[in-house]
């Protein structure tokens, strides 16, 4: 992951300048000529020239995915003279959120942030955008992906706007699985992919020199994992924590069992950023592992000579899978002038055109907002010779929703704690999820 330069909030400009043209016989609106034929009006100062609004965006995107941003900020700044768009890279999603923590604390925000939190809209550090939406009559809200378009709703009022959609699929490489003799078409369940994993991984003297597969660090693909096989995060009435279950604990055992004493699967974890992610890629594409679980917006980064890509499968005896697809969304913080907001809905209105989020899609994986995408002339051709970007498509069709923490976070967090205590600690998910859960309980209770 490079690291990116912090840069300093600019403030915005403008400016007015006036334009007063005067005659040589306009001293004033009443003068009369010498001649006494009549008045000369003086000359009106001509309407003011307004400076384009200049604002910042601020997005945590790294590799090809920051490149095709700043494509897009680019265009978006030679497309017109009212807005000028700064984009401001922060590390990763992470450090965004919390640089706009502290920038809300300031009043010094961006205009636009690629970064969504339900608590915060509802304390009002976020900006309702009903009004600032229907100023736009190119939006067309009908177009967007419904799931994606009610996920930025809070209480619903619309606060945030989804840029793209992304769920974790799979990528392996076709040498390694062409090998091992093995059908990718065929690997519908997690036991598949675990029986294939062990026939590709290559050991010898206790030391492994190819794995079999590389989850990626974080809860994420493993919540994806018990949602397939049928776990959930609350019970139905929303009062109780249920992430230690069976259904947790058989899953998550699932990865420390392959990672910690199968030794067919291992994961990178820490790093500044996205370092860890790039370190999974890395080693599939350099020929240290069969394939990895990541994200959608993955395939910019990936070489499709050397790599396919394949559905998150389900489990024996429960069906194909059922990992989350979510919209990765974008907000106007409240502290923002009025100038400022109208010039960041112009932005992602812009941003989330039919044409410009097929453009998206093709060139980085992730999952278009608009359902006119998909009849783009450039998004069906590509998909002719690319079949790999119709992956997250079908699977979004029978995805999970994304999980709504109550709790602002705190059950989240909880399970983020205990994903590093199966993952790199090797501790037992019935002891980490235990505990989790009883974190994650305490913190619901409070609400009530």
């Amino acid at each position: 992951m490079n690291a990116f330069k912090r840069l300093t909030a600019v403030s915005m400009i403008a400016g007015l300048s006036v334009l007063t043209a005067c005659g040589d016989n306009a001293a004033s609106t009443n003068n009369t000529s010498a001649n006494g034929a009549g008045t000369v009006p003086a000359a009106e100062a001509a309407p003011a020239a307004s400076a384009p609004v200049t604002i910042e965006f601020w997005y945590g995107l790294g590799g090809k995915l920051g490149e095709n941003m700043e494509s897009l900020i680019q265009k978006f700044n030679a497309s017109q003279q009212e807005v000028i768009v700064k984009g401001i890279v922060q590390a990763d999603y992470t450090e965004t959120q919390q640089k706009l923590q502290a920038a809300i604390a300031t009043g010094q925000v961006p205009a636009a942030v690629l970064s969504s939190n339900v608590d915060w809209a509802r304390k009002g550090y976020f900006a309702e955008m009903d009004e600032l939406i229907t100023a736009q009559p190119e939006f067309n809200p009908e177009d967007f992906v419904q799931t994606f378009l009610n996920q930025g709703k809070v209480d619903g009022k619309q606060y945030f706007l989804p840029m793209y959609g992304t769920t974790q699929v799979m990528y392996y490489r076709k040498d390694a699985f062409e090998k091992s003799g093995i059908d990718a078409s065929r690997i519908k369940t997690w036991e598949d992919l675990a029986a294939a994993a062990k026939a590709m991984t290559v050991a010898e003297g206790g030391k492994t020199s190819f794995y079999g597969w590389e989850p990626m660090w974080g809860s994420g693909n493993m919540i994806d994992a018990v949602f397939s096989k049928g776990g959930s995060i609350l019970s139905e009435d929303g009062k109780t924590v249920t992430i230690d279950s069976p259904e947790w604990t058989e899953t998550w055992d699932f990865f420390r069992k392959s990672i910690h004493e199968d030794g067919t699967m291992r994961i990178h974890s820490g790093g500044q950023g996205w370092e860890y992610w790039y370190k999974t890629i890395d080693d599939v594409m350099k020929g240290q592992a069969a394939g990895y679980t990541g994200s959608s917006g993955d395939q910019g980064d990936l070489d499709f000579n050397i790599v396919a890509a394949m559905e998150q499968p389900g489990w024996e005896g429960t069906g194909e899978g059922k990992p989350v697809a979510e919209a990765i969304m974008a907000g106007i913080p409240a502290k923002a002038g009025d100038a400022e907001k109208q010039a960041a809905m112009k932005w992602l209105t812009y941003f989330t055109s039919s044409e410009n989020t097929a453009f998206w899609s093709i060139n980085t994986g992730y999952i278009a907002v608009r359902q006119s995408a998909l009849e783009d002339p450039a998004f069906v051709t590509f998909s002719e010779t690319n079949p790999q970007i119709k992956i997250p498509l079908q699977q979004a069709s029978h995805a999970s929703a994304p999980f709504q923490d109550p709790t602002g976070g705190k059950i989240n967090d909880a399970l983020k704690i205990a994903a590093d205590k199966v993952q790199i600690e090797n501790i037992p998910a019935a002891e980490a999820l235990k505990e989790a859960q009883e974190t994650a309980q305490a913190a619901l209770d409070k609400l009530k």
